[in-house]
This record gives C-alpha cells, structure tokens and sequence, in this order.
C-alpha cells in the first residue's frame, strides 16, 4: 500500500526539519517512503489531503496497564497500597480470557482514537492482550509484571507463574507480525517480588535481548521501606542484581534520588512520567526537570485507567508541561517540544522502536490533529497548540505501521457496538457482579 499526505503541517521531532509547511508525506508499506515539499513521483494507491490539519508522530504510551479500563473511577479517594489491596486485587482475582479481552478491545479503542500507535503494557494474561494488540493494530512492548510472595528461600522459576508467562509469551509471541510485538522481562516491584525473583528476571532478560519494564518508587512509603529493609533504594537494589544492565523502563519514579538519576543515567534506564496517576493517588510529583538534569531520558505513560480515568495522553504531555512549570515556578521547566519528545521520540528511544519521528526510513506511525476545530484556533504555533490546547478528540486519523486504523470517528479494526455489548453483557458483570 502506498499513501501520500498532502498539503502537509507536520511537526516531524526532526531535528533537521521539527516543523514542515506545504509539505507531501509518502508511506510504503510500514515505512515512511519521503518527507519533502516536493511531490515525489509515482502513483499512490490513495492520496490524503491534509489541509486545516496538523501531523505529528503518532503518541506512545510508555507505561500502562490496559484491561484495567473497566475499573475506570474504582475506588477512588485512596492511596496507593490501599487502593490495590481493598478494590483492584480483589477484582483483578475475578479476571477469565473473555472478560480480559473485552477489556482490552475497549482500552485500545480508547487509546486509537485519542492517537497513541505504540504502548508498553504491563499486566497479568498477556497472551491475550497480545491477541487483540495484534488484530487493533498498533505496536507493543508487553511483560507480565512478575509477582512473588512466597519465602526467598522457596522461589523457583518452575513454580513461579509469572515466570513461566513471560518463558511462554517469549516464545510465542516476541518479534511477531513482523515486531509488531516485543516481549519484555518485567518485576511489577520491590515490594511484590524478592531477590530470586530479581535475579531469574534480569537474566532471563539479558539471555535472550529483551527490555526491562519496573515500578520504581512511585510512592513514599514504598522507596523509604525498601531503604529499611535492604539499606537501598529500589533503583539501586535492582542494580545490584543485574536488572538494568540493558537499560529499562522505569515507571513513575517519584521519589527516585540524586544518586538514582545518576544509575539512571549511566544505565541508560528511563523515566516513565505518569503525572496524572501520581496526583491522582497521592502518590507526589516526580523531580522530572531535575531527571532530565541528570541526563536520564524521560517518556510519558497513561498507567491503568484506574487510576487515571482515561487513556488521553494529550491531557498527560499538557499536565508534564503546566506542572512542573508550576512546582518550579519557572515557565520554562518543561517546554512544548519537550512535551511532545516524552509522547514521542524519548517513548520510541525506551522501547527501543524506530518511530516517534516523521522522517525516511522511520516507522509510518503518523496521527492528523483537526486544527479547524474551535479549541485549536488560531495557531501561532503548531507545538504550543498540541500540548496546551489538544485533546485526544481532535484525532481525526491514526495510522500505525503503515496503516489507516481509525479515521474521522471511524474504526477500521474494531467493532466498538460489539466491544460496548460485551463490556456491558459479559465484561463488567463478571468483574463486579
């Protein structure tokens, strides 16, 4: 399939062209064929014209956990361990395949049509996530988050679950559909997990070249426990037991210290930023000016809509913005573009995906912005417009991997009457009764 885009303002994250006017985009196949103000020659099997909107790459969420849409407004008013423990594990014990796809289907409509083309998800029956991430269209680093209660002494990968998924989800699943999905080694946490845990999940994953997905110290009590009971932080234990030594995705990262940002940024780990979910739960406002400071790259992430009632990643580059400009009472902390690069290039660098970049030869994840709508007139400037002034409704189109999956309201890879029918008939009465 070859797609040309005309009439083209596109904000590229190209350093050699970040904003493009008038300009034509091609696709071929998944790649982006040509970026230019010229038409290239040739003929297209469709030609989109572009005029009164704006393109951008399209948004990667880097951390979340999408089957948890239906606990949208669940237990609301708690922290964070109080939270997990009184409302989330108790309905997620409840989760079958059915209810898990369902829940997916409707998370990924939600994402699609507010213009996210990449996710990292974390979370438990990831075969089937991976079923439905396959059919929607979009790209994913998926892990199921490894959990071990039991006593250390007594931990074996052969009789540890999560272990055994993510044995399973590699062989089956990493690389697939041309690498549309990437498996990646994942502890949920210091907290839920201990030292043979650890130890098993970073070889496994240096063994066989895969990512790091963790919650790092999202909140207070978590990161001053774990100095207590190990004299470390959570980002230091795990280095001490190999879990970063591919780098890795570090989610929340709240309460991280000095001394983390500098492992962060030798280890080449990132900072996944989830400012809504963090204020939402209490959990605080990570030192985001100050990691990037340090030198640590720093993406954005939704996390489970449980905790932060949506997967609008346009409302999450505006909160990183106006938030840390307000904390540090400095409106420059954290600029448009350097919103944008966290929804963008710095979540494609985390996952290690050649996207997040309008440019030849990169990924064709692209999503056009309806600039004619009220909220986005006028335009001074196309990047100030995205993160202040967007939200995921203005998406009129999203293609990912070379392909048109939603358009103009429309989705092109989901039946949504159907996922509404069984989220309402099937899903959520046998989540809550």
């Amino acid at each position: 399939m070859k797609t040309l885009f005309t009439n083209v303002t596109a904000v590229t994250m190209d350093p050699a062209g970040p904003v493009l006017k008038d300009a034509f985009v091609a696709v071929e196949g998944m790649k982006i064929a040509s970026v230019g103000t010229r038409r290239p020659a040739g003929d297209f099997d469709r030609v989109v014209d572009c005029a009164g909107k704006v393109m951008m790459p399209g948004l990667i969420n880097a951390h979340t956990h999408i089957p948890m849409v239906l606990m949208r407004g669940y237990g609301g008013g708690c922290d964070l361990h109080t939270w997990l423990n009184e409302y989330i594990f108790p309905a997620e014990s409840r989760w079958d395949d059915q209810s898990i796809a369902a829940a997916t289907q409707l998370g990924l409509a939600e994402m699609i049509s507010s213009g996210v083309t990449c996710i990292a998800d974390m979370y438990m029956r990831t075969d089937i996530i991976a079923r439905e991430v396959v059919k929607a269209g979009i790209s994913a680093n998926l892990s199921c988050g490894a959990v071990y209660f039991g006593a250390p002494e007594d931990f074996s990968p052969e009789k540890c679950g999560d272990c055994q998924a993510t044995e399973e989800l590699r062989k089956s699943w990493h690389g697939a559909e041309d690498g549309q999905i990437l498996i990646d080694a994942s502890i949920h946490a210091e907290y839920t997990s201990c030292p043979p845990l650890w130890q098993w999940v970073a070889d496994y994953g240096q063994r066989f070249d895969l990512g790091m997905h963790v919650h790092i110290s999202e909140t207070r009590s978590e990161h001053e426990k774990c100095l207590e009971k190990y004299g470390k932080t959570p980002i230091a234990l795990f280095d001490q037991y190999g879990v970063w030594e591919r780098g890795g995705q570090a989610a929340h990262c709240v309460w991280v210290s000095d001394e983390d940002m500098e492992i962060m940024a030798r280890k080449r780990i990132t900072a996944i930023h989830n400012p809504y979910s963090n204020l939402k739960l209490g959990s605080g406002v990570a030192r985001v000016p100050v990691l990037s400071r340090a030198g640590v790259n720093i993406a954005l992430g939704t996390d489970g809509v449980s905790s932060h009632n949506s997967t609008d990643l346009f409302a999450d580059m505006k909160l990183a913005a106006i938030l840390h400009n307000g904390v540090g009472c400095d409106p420059m902390a954290v600029t448009a573009p350097q919103a944008l690069a966290m929804a963008t290039v710095n979540g494609a660098k985390a996952l290690r995906r050649d996207t997040g970049v309008i440019a030849p030869g990169k990924m064709a994840d692209l999503i056009l912005v309806d600039f004619t709508a009220p909220n986005l007139i006028p335009c001074h400037d196309p990047a100030e417009n995205l993160v202040f002034s967007a939200y995921g409704s203005n998406v009129v189109m999203n293609m990912a991997r070379g392909r048109i999956i939603y358009e103009n309201g429309t989705f092109l890879t989901l039946d949504l009457e159907k996922i509404r029918a069984e989220v309402k008939d099937y899903a959520l009465p046998k989540i809550f009764g």
